[in-house]
């Protein structure tokens, strides 16, 4: 009688710790950038400009730490294409399920999917943000433009302050005065 041997599964328990970790880290920058992407669209919206530009410090400081996350991403990657035999850039998450715990790998597979509708939630409302921002600089311009009666706001193609540029404004504005 032939004795058959349970199949062993071999993965790499600290390669599946460290994925595990390292997209609890993603999740939690992430988060951190749709609250900031967030606050800041509420900040563009009440015009409250201190707020927009520390809003903006807030997310150039995630950003950077985002950059430290992404080399550890790398490393992950480079990590798993030895084990895979795969180029890093061509690893995908369906794929480390090969090399990781099987019983973490739906885990990791959830994390992976939050992450990337969380990733493209905040890059909807940055969006949105960047065009209500670039509405109230063009509404701003205008009024500026309605405010110099010397034509001094004009800038030639290489930024320069060029007169010759500036549109041609009457030098008085008329209103009508109508009492009621």
């Amino acid at each position: 009688m032939t004795v058959l041997a349970a199949p062993t599964e071999q993965f790499d328990a600290a390669l599946t710790n460290d994925v595990i970790l390292h997209l609890d880290a993603q999740l939690a920058s992430a988060r951190r950038l749709l609250a900031i992407v967030l606050d800041q669209g509420v900040a563009i919206r009440a015009r409250d400009v201190q707020q927009v530009v520390a809003q903006t410090g807030l997310l150039q400081m995630e950003l950077q730490r985002r950059a430290v996350i992404e080399r550890d991403r790398a490393r992950l990657l480079e990590r798993a294409g030895v084990l895979l035999r795969v180029a890093p850039g061509a690893i995908t998450i369906g794929m480390l399920d090969a090399v990781m715990d099987p019983r973490l790998a739906p885990q990791a597979r959830a994390a992976s999917a939050e992450l990337r509708g969380l990733l493209e939630e905040v890059q909807r409302e940055h969006h949105v943000n960047r065009v209500l921002m670039s509405q109230e600089l063009a509404f701003l311009d205008h009024l500026l433009r309605l405010a110099d009666t010397d034509r001094n706001l004009g800038y030639d193609a290489a930024g320069d302050h060029s007169r010759a540029t500036a549109p041609r404004l009457a030098a008085r504005h008329r209103v009508l005065d109508v009492e009621v």
